[in-house]
């Protein structure tokens, strides 16, 4: 029983999906290590890239100023798109692996310029997550370091952020994976302990004030979901591990499946319990600068408070790594595809990782902080801004990988109305997410990022007629 390829132009061993249910491992390697990371470290490249403890640090304290009392509303509305997300994505993860992600899926199933923008918005997705986590990376660090953060620049710490990472992510993915795991599962454990005693102090009763949305509008929780959207987003980074996993048809949805589940549980939990726990505060959550160290405080155990903001501190720079390993294995593919320079298709011979392409996604993602921090912008505010931008790159790609999944199980024969309906639900969710931040229009500087987007990409589809022309012409 043979295979088919299904997308135009040359093909790659590792793009080949299978026909007839047969499922096909990957054969090319692309240069990278093959088939080294277990379940648990495939896993970890997706909670890496979510950092559930970064989320519960500094974004749903920014989902508070939004939606107030729908915070926790606005995360199950989240955590229920992105499974419908995380559903059409694993239709592809269980048939085809490879480095490129939701680039490949597109490619096989969409026409050529459809498949260019899935990787131009995916790209753009990485680096921002990336530039908002050491957003993130420096708020925490101007925390810690109290009255001496006068004497340290914004760009030094942009530097050991962004630079270690592209070190470590230059120089081995084994390595990388086992560290963000640990740093991951440390805080996560902590900030749940927390939470357990915030809602314990309370007394076991249900905050009916979140329940009853009291003071929040159906726009501000649509708004405050776009937002929450963001702390699942980097969920179907695994998929960028499909020559390195080890049998990636199984490990990856899988990763997909829980990292989403996983996270959105624990969203769900830390809104309830931050919302709960600000009651009768002196400021609000949105106000404060470390609300896991205040509700430590508050729950009598305000030493874990301090270890919890360090847990956050390392955890940004996971998210980091995770993304710039993400990023770069989809610029190598990108390359290998004429959508980028060719140097970027190339691996390192020793440590087997794309380590031009990591390199440029690190310097990539540390210029816009850099220049942002320059001018005066705050640590948690960058976070916010790149944050939002990323939204879209990732909501972009997901709607496009969502269309691909339909037209990957027609030429199947397995497009049931239950895959349909599904398809639907995933895309309305989508369009709603994206609408919700242009309706009511949102204050400066959130008003401009569509328009900022939307000019990426152009410049990215001219580069790719370019780069056609060429092409044709040779």
């Amino acid at each position: 029983m043979g295979t088919e390829a299904l997308n135009t132009g040359p093909m790659d061993a590792a793009e080949l999906i299978t026909g007839d249910g047969v499922k096909t491992p990957v054969d090319a390697a692309y240069g990278l290590r093959q088939h080294v990371l277990s379940p648990v470290e495939t896993l970890a490249q997706s909670i890496s890239t979510i950092a559930p403890s970064t989320s519960a640090a500094l974004t749903i304290p920014l989902v508070f100023t939004l939606a107030g009392a729908g915070t926790c509303a606005a995360y199950v509305i989240a955590m229920l798109a992105m499974f419908l997300v995380a559903m059409c994505i694993a239709v592809f993860a269980r048939d085809s692996a490879s480095p490129g992600s939701l680039f490949v899926y597109a490619r096989a199933n969409l026409p050529a310029g459809f498949a260019a923008i899935t990787a131009w918005a995916l790209l753009f997705a990485y680096l921002m997550t990336a530039a908002s986590v050491i957003g993130g990376f420096l708020n925490y660090s101007y925390v810690f370091l109290g009255a001496y953060g006068k004497y340290v620049p914004a760009a030094a710490l942009v530097m050991v952020a962004a630079g270690c990472a592209m070190w470590i992510a230059y120089r081995d993915v084994k390595i990388s994976a086992r560290m963000m795991l640990f740093i991951e599962a440390v805080s996560v454990c902590l900030i749940a302990i927390v939470i357990a005693c915030t809602l314990w102090r309370h007394g076991l009763h249900v905050d009916m004030t979140q329940i009853r949305l009291k003071g929040a509008s159906l726009p501000a929780v649509s708004m405050g979901g776009m937002l929450a959207i963001f702390s699942f987003v980097g969920f179907e980074s695994a998929t960028t591990l499909g020559t390195e996993a080890r049998e990636p048809l199984k490990t990856i949805p899988r990763a997909l499946m829980l990292s989403a589940v996983l996270s959105g549980t624990f969203f769900v939990i830390c809104a309830y319990g931050e919302v709960m726990g600000f009651h009768g505060a002196q400021e609000t959550l949105g106000q404060s600068a470390a609300p896991l160290r205040y509700l430590a405080r508050q729950a009598g155990i305000a030493m874990v408070g301090p270890v919890i903001d360090a847990g956050v501190l390392v955890s940004m720079f996971a998210a980091t790594l995770g993304c710039v390993i993400a990023s770069g294995r989809l610029l190598m593919l990108m390359a290998h595809h004429g959508l980028v320079h060719s140097v970027f298709a190339k691996t390192h011979s020793r440590n087997e990782t794309p380590a031009m392409a990591s390199l440029l996604a690190g310097v990539m993602a540390a210029v816009p902080v850099m220049i942002v921090a320059e001018r005066g912008a705050s640590g948690a505010d960058i976070y916010g801004w790149m944050g939002a931008l990323a939204v879209f790159g990732f909501l972009t790609a997901y709607a496009l990988a969502t269309i691909a999944m339909t037209q990957h199980l027609r030429r199947r024969a397995k497009l049931s109305p239950r895959w349909i309906a599904l398809a639907a639900g995933a895309i309305v969710a989508i369009a709603a997410a994206i609408f919700g931040t242009l309706f009511p229009v949102p204050p400066a500087p959130y008003r401009y990022f569509p328009y900022v987007f939307a000019a990426y990409l152009l410049a990215g589809g001219g580069w790719y007629a370019v780069t056609r022309l060429r092409a044709s012409r040779a």
